[in-house]
């Protein structure tokens, strides 16, 4: 292989790896960015909940949520380090490399411009050619000197790379070892906070361990209260899937009357006296289509806010043993922030339930999306509503320093209802 083919392949090796270095580097730099973000939300409803003079499980659980963000960050800083530090090393290497080609560069450099010199003049080329034993011969020498004039001229230009490419590695590793310092830091300022979080964590939890049987009565009523929502958001759903089934049947007793009616001027038709069962219509087929497509894609139903109880079985912050069961995911946020729908659609219910405030419910092709602990709302069932759109204000409790959202996702198959997990389809 020729010193230019392999210059090539050479360059072309450091260019795969910096990309797929880039890429690495890059998701990780997204994680670090979304993580702070989480970061910075908690932080915002700690200091609300700081200025509160009771504390409460739900800043236990955000504090938890705070703790787990930083922790995420400071591995997230500790794989960009490891990938700064990997590719330190192989900039070192790549340099070492490229300083042993430079020199055979030279050193072939330096022998074809002494092979030049002595063949310098014009004359003793023409002698070198007409002295060939015959015109081919003296084709093939000609050739010859034009090759190694091309290959002077290729060679210094390959230095000349080579040189510009050191140059460049060598800048590329300070910003290297710039960026590693700075993550250095980064992890040592998120390390104490993390260590000030548990303090405040440690703090709280002594306080409800105290008050265990305080605990044990708000949680006996707080279950009672998701039983009620949960029967309501279910009654409400069949009620609208009833209503639907029914109008459908309506429509297709009309069409068989009016095909009994032909029958008896002659014309013959099939009987439809099966069974019909609930189905949508091709608009609402492609809406829960198109909903099913954006899983994982859609916005919160708040602006910011961090979930402090996720789906299905949770364990409670202080109760040894005790596990709670949740039917979509709770999201704390602040004091009235805006309540928005997450997809386009049609609003199918709008309840007021004790307990739980205000409730939304909005159909989206085969799925719903249901908003509860609103203190207001601006929708009213048949409303349609398109992604974002504010639908309420969130509930405030007295006492509290922030509001809760309860979020969840059901999917209707036939006359099934079937309860999803929130946190899968909204983005992370």
């Amino acid at each position: 292989m020729s010193s230019v083919n392999k210059f090539i392949l050479f360059v072309s090796i450091l260019i795969s790896s910096s990309v797929l270095y880039g890429q690495t580097s890059e998701k990780l730099k997204k994680e670090q960015q979304k993580l702070e973000k989480k970061i910075s939300n908690t932080k915002s409803l700690l200091s609300k909940m700081k200025n509160n003079t009771e504390a409460s499980l739900n800043e236990l659980k955000v504090i938890e949520n705070q703790i787990t963000y930083r922790e995420e960050l400071v591995r997230n800083f500790d794989n960009q380090i490891r990938g700064a530090q990997v590719r330190i090393a192989e900039k070192d290497q790549e340099i070492v490399q490229m300083n042993e080609k430079l020199t055979r560069l030279k050193d072939q450099y330096k022998r074809l411009l002494i092979y030049a010199y002595k063949h310098r003049n014009k004359y003793g080329q023409l002698m070198y050619i007409f002295s060939s034993d015959n015109y081919y011969e003296a084709i093939k020498r000609n050739k010859y000197l034009e090759r190694v004039s091309e290959m002077q001229q290729k060679q210094f230009l390959i230095i000349r790379q080579h040189q510009k490419m050191i140059k460049q590695e060598i800048e590329s590793i300070e910003k290297e070892r710039t960026f590693k310092m700075a993550l250095l830091n980064e992890k040592k300022v998120e390390k104490e906070q993390i260590s000030q979080d548990k303090v405040r964590q440690e703090k709280v939890y002594q306080k409800f361990k105290k008050e265990e049987e305080k605990l044990y009565a708000q949680l006996k009523e707080d279950e009672r209260k998701k039983e009620v929502l949960k029967a309501q958001i279910s009654a409400a759903i069949q009620k609208e899937i009833a209503e639907a089934e029914a109008k459908r049947r309506k429509a297709e007793e009309e069409a068989r009357k009016k095909s009994n009616s032909a029958s008896t001027t002659g014309t013959s038709t099939a009987s439809t006296s099966k069974t019909i069962e609930f189905s949508e219509t091709k608009e609402s087929i492609a809406l829960g289509k198109s909903f099913e497509s954006n899983k994982g894609k859609l916005p919160w139903p708040v602006e910011k806010g961090s979930i402090t109880e996720g789906f299905g079985k949770n364990p409670h912050p202080t109760l040894a043993n005790v596990v709670t069961n949740n039917n979509g995911i709770d999201i704390s946020t602040s004091k009235n922030s805006q309540v928005r729908a997450v997809f386009e659609g049609e609003v199918t219910s709008v309840l007021n339930i004790p307990g739980a405030g205000k409730v939304v419910i909005i159909k989206h092709g085969s799925y719903r999306t249901v908003y509860s602990n609103l203190q207001d709302t601006y929708v009213k069932s048949g409303s349609k509503v398109s992604t974002k759109q504010a639908i309420g204000s969130a509930l405030v409790k007295e006492g509290s320093a922030v509001s809760v959202v309860h979020f969840e996702i059901h999917q209707v198959v036939g006359t099934a209802v079937q309860c999803l997990n929130p946190s899968l389809w909204v983005a992370n």
